[in-house]
């Protein structure tokens, strides 16, 4: 293989693209805030949200050096993630608490590549995480929904033009963004309406850190709701530049 070649398209990837048109920003903000507020729409897309959230338990399993088994996905967008190792401290807490700020973390990250202009890296970058959490799915269900994930990102980076990279891009981020916020109300209501102990992340982190549930929804919601804010300032940074009618 000529060195060369290989080179030349590794520094293609890593490449700042142009900022794409100031409406295409805007318009994919709206689109992820239909995708999350239209409640048939959120049944569907709800699922997007699911795998990032156990991607987001799996890596903090093995970054705190437990043992990763098994990541399941449900018809319900509900999910499993199964780990080893020892049953309390600070690795179990980690991993506990990392499910509900993943979405919101891996949307703020699409952000500032995006923000930066790198919507190529952004989306080969998305397919690596998806392979990487393939590989522990075990139902079928989790292997469809993560194989589908994969084919439609994969398509748009490999057909698609820089318009409809772009535009795919921008989505994922503003819908990751946005729609990280809507598990933890979910969350909370549903804590509300439960009758003894709980099984949620918040009630398990409550039982390791005898700190009340509350405050670790509250602490998922800030999280979230502060990815939001920074990573549209992101986004939108590029496009008050372009069109002067949103410049300070």
């Amino acid at each position: 293989m000529d060195t060369g070649s290989v080179s030349s398209s590794f520094e293609q990837l890593l490449a700042p693209q142009d900022a794409p048109p100031w409406w295409l920003v805007l318009v994919t903000a709206v689109l992820a805030l239909v995708l999350v507020g239209y409640r048939p729409l959120w049944r569907l897309t709800r699922a997007v949200v699911t795998v990032a959230h156990e991607a987001g338990h799996a890596l903090f399993a093995l970054l705190t050096g437990r043992r990763l088994h098994a990541i399941t996905l449900h018809t319900d967008t509900s999910g499993l993630t199964v780990s080893s190792g020892k049953p309390t401290g600070l690795g179990m807490i980690v991993t506990a608490a990392a499910g509900y700020p993943a979405p919101a973390l891996l949307g703020l990250g699409y952000a500032a590549l995006l923000g930066s202009g790198r919507v190529t890296v952004m989306l080969w970058a998305t397919l690596v995480m998806l392979a990487a959490v393939l590989v522990k799915v075990r139902n079928v269900y989790g292997v469809v929904t993560v194989l589908v994930l994969g084919g439609a990102v994969f398509g748009v980076s490999w057909f698609g033009d820089e318009l409809l990279q772009a535009g795919f891009a921008y989505l994922a981020a503003w819908f990751l963004l946005a729609a990280a916020v809507r598990p933890v109300i979910e969350l909370q209501r549903s804590r509300r309406r439960q009758r003894g102990p709980g099984v949620s992340d918040a009630d398990q982190l409550a039982r390791l850190t005898h700190l009340p549930a509350l405050l670790w929804v509250v602490f998922f919601a800030v999280v979230c709701l502060a990815a939001l804010v920074v990573g549209a300032g992101l986004m939108l940074a590029p496009v008050e530049q372009l069109h002067p009618l949103l410049q300070r």
